[in-house]
């Protein structure tokens, strides 16, 4: 019996052992994940910054470029990386989307990203604009504007935009952490889409792009 005890106190032991492991192993891949999205998150700031930088890109007048260092970033939250039910709409018709100037841009509701924030679902109208699917680079480009809770104090005033590329499946991530403001936040020259009412999120996204202050 003495033996029958200690035989049962080492499987007992190892079996601990063994799903400690296993749950090491889980916490191992939940943080390599985290730390890819912060790297991917941290690899478009520096890309943002870059493009702000350069003359030929840079949406900036040269009197604040000059002085430029870097765009103003809420801290990089991985719960702001959000994988969305896609639903496309292939009926969808060309219409016209009102920008901040006369100019009417050209656009097709290619489908909806329905996700859960903060226990509330939303359904956001995801675009495709003809005028660029003709050139290669974008053939497969998308675009999300949305305004949410934090316009017109932390952000800017009119919203801000995701760029996002058509998925292969049913799920399509959205990282607000990417959310970038129109060009004419920084200057008034651009023409920028109006953001539809249809895409608000009643709920503030503390994550991308701030709104930028001219000094």
């Amino acid at each position: 019996m003495k033996h029958f005890f200690t035989f049962l106190l080492i499987a007992v032991l190892c079996s601990c052992r063994q799903e400690k492991k296993y749950h090491d192993e889980q916490k191992v891949a939940v943080e390599s994940i985290q730390s890819d999205k912060l790297m991917d998150i941290l690899k478009f700031q520096q890309k943002l910054n870059a493009e702000f930088k350069d003359p030929e890109t840079s949406p900036l007048p040269d009197r604040f470029r000059a002085d430029f260092e870097t765009l103003d970033f809420f801290e990089a939250d991985t719960a702001f990386v959000i994988e969305a039910d896609f639903i496309r709409t292939p009926e969808a018709l060309p219409f016209s989307m009102p920008t901040t100037t006369d100019r009417i841009s050209t656009e097709v509701l290619y489908g909806i990203a329905k996700f859960n924030l903060k226990g509330k679902v939303y359904e956001l109208e995801v675009y495709q604009t003809p005028e660029l699917i003709a050139q290669e680079k974008y053939k497969d480009y998308l675009f999300l504007p949305f305004t949410d809770a934090t316009n017109g104090m932390e952000t800017y005033g009119g919203g801000r935009y995701l760029d996002l590329r058509i998925p292969k499946g049913n799920k399509i991530v959205l990282d607000f952490n990417k959310a970038y403001n129109p060009y004419c936040a920084y200057n008034k020259k651009y023409s920028c889409p109006l953001v539809p009412s249809v895409n608000n999120i009643d709920s503030r996204i503390v994550a991308g792009v701030k709104d930028f202050v001219k000094k």
